[in-house]
């Protein structure tokens, strides 16, 4: 696809593109490598993965709380304003971690509490940048962002779990905190791009679109997305496990999240005909129709193969739901309904990931595997409703 690299190349060569994507990209790989960096060092205090995991969840639940707040002053205050504070807290907060000055959890949770949602803020600017006539360019753009992303939680954990056991536990945290300080104060620094904050009058009124169904109905489709991740990483270790081959997770996971990346990558490279909301239907059932095989096979070969499918689907939902969740909205609650989005995504892949352990216990990895294929059931159920209406907004046609 020659013209698929000019797309993206023609992206970047907007005005300002660049001086507010990588530096958002930068602070996006310290945001992968957060959460696996508490694990490893809060292990190496204590000695206990339960001590780490009940740390890592603290931070991982006030980060899906807080971060749709710390949206909300980012629409009302902008982006120039607000992220040098959470920045500055974020730092704070990771140092009494290292320090070990507080109790391990109460740090852990004021990391989550005070991380900025970085993808949504580059999001943002994304929108206000592709307005108007430009706005059919905003699938390829929402496609980088997602490929941004997957390239993060691809290699950031390898990173940190590189340092961990070269015998450096509180390096990968110190890295991780400093990517996302430092591309996050150089992001806050580019204010040509930053989009207009609004005053507290129409920040009210706009407050009534995040009650919109169609904004809800993108919530719920970011819920179902973190249930079919949290279930899939159960499930696939559980069959790998079962199987009596526990090194063979590694490469099932990489077959995946490399057709995922392409998936994403071809996604934002096509020339889009149709509603975004067709698309988003059409990609859920995808998911469905090849999430359900694994509730029966147990073949590796065939196991892989229809794992590499449901990577196709994912990235195309990630980005059709930043994209209806753009339309659903005004510009002044625009960077608090993506981090509610990213929020609902990271809430579902909590709660899934103790549900699908007990249905693998129970019932094995085919069990797990259900738990992820009833999410993309209900993904599409949810796209094929959104099919009814007509989107509530602007402009934002593709």
């Amino acid at each position: 696809m020659p013209s698929a690299s000019a797309n993206y190349r023609t992206l970047l060569r907007t005005s300002g593109a660049v001086a507010f994507f990588l530096p958002s990209s930068v602070g996006r790989l310290g945001i992968a490598m957060t959460g696996i960096g508490i694990v490893w060092l809060v292990h190496a205090r204590t000695g206990s993965y339960a001590a780490a995991g009940l740390v890592t969840g603290g931070f991982a639940i006030a980060d899906a709380v807080a971060g749709p707040q710390i949206g909300r002053l980012v629409d009302r205050f902008g982006q120039a304003r607000v992220l040098p504070c959470a920045l500055g807290a974020h730092a704070g907060a990771v140092a009494l971690l290292l320090a070990g000055a507080v109790p391990d959890l109460v740090a852990g949770m004021l990391v989550g509490a005070t991380l900025p949602q970085l993808s949504a803020l580059s999001a943002a600017r994304w929108s206000a940048l592709l307005s108007g006539e430009r706005a059919a360019a905003l699938p390829t753009a929402f496609a980088l962002e997602a490929l941004a992303n997957g390239v993060s939680y691809l290699t950031g954990p390898v990173l940190v779990s590189v340092l961990g056991a070269a015998g450096h536990p509180d390096a990968g945290t110190l890295l991780a905190a400093a990517l996302v300080v430092g591309g996050g104060f150089a992001l806050s620094a580019n204010r040509r791009t930053k989009p207009p904050h609004t005053d507290r009058a129409e920040g009210r009124r706009a407050q009534r679109a995040l009650f919109r169904p169609a904004f809800l109905r993108q919530v719920a489709v970011g819920l179902a997305l973190g249930v079919f991740f949290g279930a899939m990483q159960v499930s696939v270790t559980a069959y790998a496990v079962g199987r009596g081959t526990p090194g063979a997770a590694p490469p099932l996971y990489f077959a995946s999240n490399c057709t995922s990346l392409i998936g994403g990558w071809a996604y934002g490279a096509w020339r889009h005909s149709g509603s975004p909301q067709r698309h988003q239907a059409a990609a859920a059932a995808g998911l469905s129709l090849a999430t359900l095989p694994l509730t029966v096979l147990d073949t590796p070969v065939a196991v892989s193969a229809t794992l590499a499918l449901t990577g196709l689907a994912v990235p195309v939902l990630l980005i059709l739901t930043t994209l209806l969740t753009r339309s659903a909205v005004p510009r002044a609650v625009l960077t608090q309904a993506f981090t509610w989005g990213n929020s609902a995504s990271a809430a579902g892949s909590a709660a899934a990931a103790a549900v699908a352990g007990q249905v693998v216990d129970a019932g094995g990895a085919q069990g797990g595997f259900g738990v992820a294929a009833g999410a993309a059931v209900t993904m599409t159920v949810l796209a094929l409703g959104g099919l009814k209406g007509s989107p509530e907004a602007d402009d934002e046609r593709t």
